[in-house]
């Protein structure tokens, strides 16, 4: 995954979710927070160790997830 390096997976750790680095905060929470209407702020200061750049990260990563091609024709 060229440029999430912020994002990481170890089976060890959340059962292999992704994760924000050295973290055990999966990027799930982080766009659930987002999408709940939560600011950066706001999840910074209730989570100290996120920084800015993580949560853009998650945000990239999600949207890379959802990227997908549909057949207009099908």
């Amino acid at each position: 995954m060229l440029g999430f390096d912020r994002i990481t997976f170890d089976p060890n750790v959340m059962a292999g979710r992704a994760c924000i680095r050295d973290t055990r905060v999966p990027v799930s929470l982080l766009i659930n927070l987002v999408a709940n209407g939560m600011d950066r702020e706001e999840i910074i200061e209730s989570y100290p160790y996120i920084e800015d750049e993580d949560i853009r990260q998650a945000l990239q990563y999600a949207a890379w997830l959802a990227e997908e091609n549909v057949d207009a024709a099908a």
